[in-house]
């Protein structure tokens, strides 16, 4: 999480008074909100926002199974096949399991990609690898998608560019964090459910009894005691760099467009219903909520998907109604508000799961075939791209990797596929290296 103050500066004899205060001060309103730093100001100032197209991004930790969802095979043995039966979907010829019966339903509005081969079946390195597009590599810590779109596009409004909901995500190496480009650049995750009956964000939201003029003065003592400590100073430039940061977190906090993101109660009771009353269902509503207010790319995390026992009970009654239900909701709901052509919704997960079923009524880690699930922002609906073997086994047309979903998001996004940025030690480092799924584009 983005912390407001990520660096804190030591004289000889510790920490210096301005920092004292810094803290001190901002620990008392229970401030963890990410600094506009001068990168991010940059990018906008050099016209890097030239293309509008926001994301969601869904990532179901653990590794969602194909087989019991979106690739079935009705014709293969029950060791294979699974609990599940197959029905019908909207698109002529293609059949989904009948745990998903609303995707089934409204297939017509997403595409499916059936061709993916994740070419890993390890959790913490697929978080870092499907997230980013590139393999893990212990010299270059690569950065998710939400951080690229940080750092080339920058801010739209007082609302981060890009907003973490919930925490399903394995940090080992590096998944979901900005790598080289910087802390300023991860993500503001949101760790509060948005189904909870007194839903409140602790990072935009004073304790009780902090007033806004209890922060104004609060900011008053604050710039009294960086005048006399800046005549002690030897770098004043940088200092008059930091003003601007803190005035910009600040501005964010108290700015009537945040708040007004977070207040989800404020959506009609239908259609929270619609989206349905859990913690997925309505996270998928507050990122639709987060975009209108001029986030650029919100990830939503759900964990608990690594069924390696009571594959089918957890599927069936734990881990796939929700998203079942919020995830076409939420297509529905971008497109009657005209939102659906520019922004990207996405369903990611680690890696697909084994064709056999093991004496635990459940499947393991595969690392040869799974899927992927794209729509809006001109993916065609109703697509079902790539086939596996009679086993989902492993991929015998159209395969594509990790490195070719994330070339077609950041196209998608706007962003180029010769990207270069910088390494702290100033070396040039490209971020994309796949090619495009280019039915999709």
């Amino acid at each position: 999480m983005f912390q407001l103050l990520p660096l804190v500066s030591h004289s000889c004899q510790g920490m210096t008074r301005r920092h004292a205060l810094q803290i001190g001060s901002l620990s008392g309103l229970g401030i963890s909100l990410p600094m506009l730093l001068q990168s991010q100001r940059a990018n906008a100032s050099e016209g890097k926002s030239q293309n509008d197209v926001n994301c969601i991004l869904i990532w179901t930790q653990g590794g969602t199974s194909h087989h019991d969802t979106f690739d079935p095979k009705p014709n293969a043995p029950v060791s294979v096949r699974g609990e599940f039966q197959t029905i019908s979907t909207s698109t002529a010829g293609v059949r989904f399991t009948d745990a998903v019966p609303r995707m089934a339903k409204e297939q017509r509005r997403f595409a499916v990609l059936r061709g993916w081969n994740p070419q890993n079946g390890s959790h913490g390195s697929a978080d870092q690898w499907v997230m980013s597009g590139r393999k893990f590599n212990q010299a270059v810590a690569y950065p998710c998608y939400g951080s690229v779109v940080s750092q080339h596009k920058g801010f739209k409004t007082a609302m981060p560019p890009f907003v973490q909901l919930g925490s399903s995500i394995d940090r080992r190496f590096g998944g979901g964090r900005p790598g080289i480009l910087g802390l300023e650049h991860g993500a503001f995750e949101m760790l509060a459910d948005p189904n909870a009956k007194k839903f409140d964000v602790r990072d935009i939201t004073p304790p009780g009894g902090v007033t806004l003029e209890r922060i104004d003065r609060r900011r008053s003592i604050l710039a009294r005691v960086d005048q006399l400590q800046r005549q002690f100073e030897l770098q004043p430039a940088a200092y008059e760099s930091l003003d601007e940061h803190y005035k910009t977190a600040f501005n964010m906090i108290t700015s009537p467009e945040t708040k007004k993101a977070f207040a989800i109660d404020e959506e009609e009771s239908k259609l929270r219903d619609a989206y349905g009353r859990t913690k997925f269902g309505q996270s998928c509503l507050l990122a639709r909520r987060l975009l209108e207010s001029g986030v650029r790319f919100v990830t939503v995390t759900d964990g608990g998907w690594d069924t390696h026992t009571n594959n089918f009970k957890s599927l069936k009654e734990n881990r796939l109604p929700p998203v079942d239900q919020a995830l076409p909701q939420l297509l529905i709901d971008l497109e009657e508000r005209g939102m659906l052509a520019n922004t990207l919704v996405c369903w990611f997960t680690d890696f697909g799961r084994t064709p056999t079923i093991n004496s635990a009524s459940g499947r393991d880690h595969w690392g040869s075939a799974g899927f992927a699930i794209m729509a809006g922002a001109g993916i065609p609906g109703g697509h079902v791209l790539g086939e596996t073997d009679a086993e989902g086994g492993a991929v015998v047309r159209d395969e594509y990797l990790s490195e070719d979903l994330a070339t077609t998001v950041y196209t998608k996004l706007g962003i180029p596929q010769d990207l270069i940025v910088q390494s702290p030690d100033n070396r040039p480092i490209r971020l994309i290296e796949g090619r495009l799924i280019k039915e999709w584009i």
